[in-house]
């Protein structure tokens, strides 16, 4: 029963083919089996989901039809959850509880989602790999030696094994949608301000986004319809109505454009992948639509700009962690600056303040112009070029990775770790939505396909991803995991 769809269980569920406490006792027993080898969880809720559980059922007994009512979910820990340790995989909040719930949190409690716990990420959500957590790395389930891609590796790996039906990810740079291809699932990245960010720990405030992390692009549609709408408690939270994300599911591909970008099918794309990828467009094709080559000129610029405005961006809203109002404090400080270059020296990983002082030295009196001003207007640039690009296309399509899960250890250097997202940074920068989609995989690891559409067009994605997914069996293929210790 665990391996089935979120939208699969909440049939089984309306149908009362299975109760939701006993499919949350099934995850909870799976989670207990197989967290200790991925480390995909940091926190397990395993009283108060079954209390949940409880409820949803007796709710569903009284009429209670909500599509995702008792259906068991994951959080990202990035999202403050009431009561619940709200770590963000740092030592610097590793014994923060949460006072109150993230919109997107609270969103699901009233949907009837039960929270089975919070999942490990990369520090701050920076990193690609998940091995930045103070938590030790995430595991990929596909191969326990490979990382599942991050920065939300830790909802990735605990959906690909099944350890819960659905979860939640960010997205500052690719942190959906690059753990998604990693991982052999499907990751959406709604556009910018289509989900409420209040209550979720903020990295770099006009890139982040939350999203699902899910089985199937129709899974991915069901969350939407809970996560997307205006917030009003959230400033950058758009003030546009939500679209009901599950009805144009079964929507034709006939006369479909779609854009294939020059620059994502160039130097450095594994000809494994780029092959599984082209084969994946010869199924749309079969449905109806047409493929073109389209230019994006800036995208190679987008690396750059985006490891000067997100480092700016964080070290303004890191500089929050000074050991002064909750979270890590060093231990006996001689004065208050101690204090103060102590806690951020310890609380804070490597990564962490590598970006903080980047950041800082951008945004610094002489620098400004320099820097973060000139990534700002690359940024407008890189946005001019998918405006252009949706004149003539409908969705742009590429890989989302240029290859599949590396090792564990093996990429040292930051740089060749920043250009792990070398295909999905330019989203975030223009603000667009775009979906990982499995595809056929190469030596038994898994490859993404990505997707992007023009802003605030989800429900053209998650139709396109659909439809895709009705018509292969690749999103259906499912890891083997091997008992005993990852080596």
């Amino acid at each position: 029963m665990i391996e089935k769809t979120a939208a699969e269980l909440s049939a089984s569920l309306a149908a009362r083919e299975v109760s939701s406490e006993e499919l949350t006792r099934a995850y909870l027993d799976r989670i207990s089996s197989l967290n200790e080898q991925l480390n995909a969880y940091i926190t397990v809720c395993a009283e108060s989901a079954l209390e949940q559980a409880r409820s949803a059922d007796e709710k569903r007994a009284a009429g209670d039809s909500s599509p995702l009512l008792g259906v068991p979910i994951a959080h990202k820990d990035i999202f403050c959850t009431n009561g619940v340790t709200t770590t963000c995989g740092s030592r610097m909040l590793h014994n923060f509880v949460a006072p109150y719930d993230a919109t997107v949190v609270e969103n699901f409690n009233k949907a009837g989602a039960v929270l089975l716990g919070k999942t490990n990420m990369d520090e701050f959500a920076m990193g690609s790999s998940n091995e930045t957590s103070y938590f030790g790395p995430v595991r990929n389930p596909w191969d326990t030696k490979r990382v599942p891609g991050g920065s939300s590796g830790g909802s990735a790996a605990a959906v690909a094994a099944d350890l819960c039906a659905m979860a939640t990810g960010t997205d500052t740079g690719g942190s959906i949608r690059q753990p998604a291809a990693f991982s052999g699932i499907t990751g959406f990245k709604p556009s910018y301000g289509r989900v409420s960010r209040w209550g979720m720990i903020a990295f770099a405030s006009s890139l982040d986004q939350a999203g699902p992390i899910c089985k199937s692009a129709e899974d991915a549609a069901l969350m939407m319809n809970v996560m997307a709408g205006h917030d009003p408690k959230d400033s950058t939270c758009a003030n546009i109505p939500a679209d009901d994300y599950t009805a144009g599911l079964e929507n034709s591909l006939s006369g479909l454009r779609i854009g294939i970008p020059k620059q994502h099918f160039a130097e450095g794309l594994s000809a494994d992948v780029e092959q599984s990828i082209r084969d994946a467009l010869s199924e749309f094709e079969k449905l109806g639509a047409t493929i073109k080559e389209i230019e994006l000129p800036n995208n190679h610029l987008s690396v750059s700009a985006y490891y000067v405005v997100a480092p700016a961006e964080a070290s303004a809203n890191l500089s929050r962690y000074d050991g002064v109002r909750y979270g890590y404090r060093c231990e006996d400080p001689v004065d208050l600056e101690d204090m103060y270059k102590r806690t951020r020296s310890e609380g804070f990983g490597d990564e962490v303040k590598r970006r903080i002082m980047v950041g800082t030295y951008a945004l610094s009196a002489g620098f400004y112009d320099a820097y973060y001003r000139k990534a700002q207007k690359v940024r407008r640039l890189i946005k001019n070029d998918f405006d252009l690009a949706f004149k003539d296309v409908d969705v742009v399509i590429g890989p989302t990775s240029p290859h599949t899960a590396f090792e564990l250890g093996a990429k040292s250097d930051p740089v060749a770790m920043y250009l792990e997202d070398i295909y999905t940074i330019a989203v975030n920068l223009a603000g667009l939505p775009g979906i990982s989609i499995p595809v056929a995989p190469v030596a038994g690891l898994p490859v993404g396909m990505h997707i992007v559409g023009d802003v605030f067009a989800e429900s053209k994605l998650l139709n396109v991803a659909h439809q895709f997914q009705k018509h292969t069996d690749w999103h259906k293929l499912k890891p083997v995991i091997t008992g005993g210790e990852a080596s």
